[in-house]
C-alpha cells in the first residue's frame, strides 16, 4: 500500500522551479493544479515537471473566470458540462493522473445536479481519464446531504473528498452524527484533500494548536474510513493534496494582514502525519477487496 502526497500550486507565490524544489525536499510526489491555459506556458509546465520526475494531477474548474473559482451566476448544465469539456481536454495535452474538478453550481436544482454529475461520468467514459468531482462549497456538492442525493444516482461518479467545507456549511463536525454519508461517499472515494475544517470555517487556522485537536481527529478518522473503503476496492496507491490555502482561508491579523501561520508549514507537517498514520494503518493489515 503507498500514498503519495502532491503539493498544490494554490497560495504558491514563488516560480514553478521553487514548487518542484519543495516537493523534493518534503517528499512529495508531484503538483495538483490546473494547466496553464497559453500553450508555450503550458508546454514548459510539463516539460518542468517531467525533468523534475514530477506527477500531476489537473484541475480543472468549470464555468469560472481566470484566477477565480466561484462559478458565474445563471450558466446551464449544458455550459458546465462544456467547460468541463475544454479543460480537460486541454489537460490531456500532458500526462495527468487523473482530473480534479471543481464543478456544478450550488443554486442548481437537485435534478439538474443529477444530470450535470451523470454527465461528467458520461464524459469521463468517452475522454478516458478519470474525472473526481471535489466536495466544495459554491458547487453542487457543498452539502453533505444533496451530495448524498446526487450520489445515489450517480454510482460511477469519483469524488474528491474536501470534508473541511461540509464542516462550515453544517457549522459541526458533521460526518461523526452522519455516518451513513460518511460510508456513501467512501464508496465513490477517490482522492483526498485532507484540509480541516470546523464549524466556523473551512480551515482551522492552524490544526497543531490544542484547541484545534478535536476538528483534526475527527477529519483523521473520516480519512481513515476512506482509506479503507479504498483498499477495499482493489486501490493500492492513494493520493492526498494538503490544501490549506490562502484567500481569506488563512486567517491574518486585521490591519497588519500578517498571516497566523505559514502555509507550506502546515501542509508538509499535514502530509508527513498523514503519511505516517496511513503507514501505520496498513502496515499488517490484511485487505479484502471487494
Amino acid at each position: 500500500m503507498k500514498l503519495s502526497l502532491f503539493k498544490t500550486l494554490w497560495g504558491h507565490e514563488s516560480s514553478l522551479s521553487d514548487a518542484i524544489q519543495c516537493c523534493h525536499d518534503a517528499g512529495f510526489q508531484g503538483i495538483e493544479s490546473p494547466a496553464p491555459r497559453d500553450g508555450s506556458e503550458r508546454k514548459a509546465f510539463f516539460e518542468a515537471l517531467e525533468a523534475a520526475d514530477l506527477k500531476w494531477i489537473a484541475e480543472v474548474s468549470t464555468c469560472t473566470l481566470d484566477g477565480t473559482y466561484v462559478p458565474q451566476p445563471g450558466r446551464s448544465v449544458t455550459d458546465h458540462l462544456d467547460s468541463l469539456r475544454e479543460g480537460v481536454e486541454r489537460s490531456l495535452t500532458g500526462t495527468p493522473l487523473f482530473i480534479n474538478t471543481m464543478a456544478g453550481y450550488d443554486a442548481w436544482s437537485i435534478a439538474d445536479a443529477i444530470a450535470f454529475y451523470q454527465g461528467v461520468v458520461k464524459l469521463e467514459e468517452e475522454l478516458g481519464i478519470p474525472i473526481s468531482a471535489e466536495t466544495h462549497r459554491g458547487r453542487s456538492t457543498y452539502s453533505p446531504w444533496i451530495t448524498r442525493d446526487i450520489l445515489l444516482e450517480t454510482p460511477d461518479l469519483r469524488l474528491t473528498c474536501d470534508f473541511s467545507h461540509w464542516c462550515v456549511v453544517s457549522e459541526r463536525l458533521i460526518l461523526d452524527e452522519e455516518p451513513e454519508i460518511l460510508q456513501l461517499a467512501a464508496k465513490h472515494a477517490y482522492h483526498i484533500q485532507p484540509r480541516i475544517g470546523y464549524g466556523q470555517g473551512p480551515q482551522v487556522p492552524d490544526p497543531r494548536a490544542p484547541e484545534y485537536q478535536e476538528a483534526l481527529q475527527a477529519h483523521e478518522r473520516w480519512w481513515t474510513v476512506l482509506w479503507e473503503a479504498m483498499a477495499a476496492r482493489g486501490r493500492r496507491e492513494m493520493t492526498m493534496t494538503p490544501e490549506f490555502g490562502p484567500d481569506g482561508y488563512l486567517q491574518c491579523a486585521p490591519f497588519t494582514r500578517v498571516p497566523v501561520a505559514d502555509l507550506w508549514d502546515i501542509n508538509t507537517w499535514v502530509g508527513h502525519r498523514q503519511l505516517e498514520r496511513f503507514q501505520n494503518h496498513f502496515q499488517n493489515q490484511t485487505i479484502v477487496s471487494s
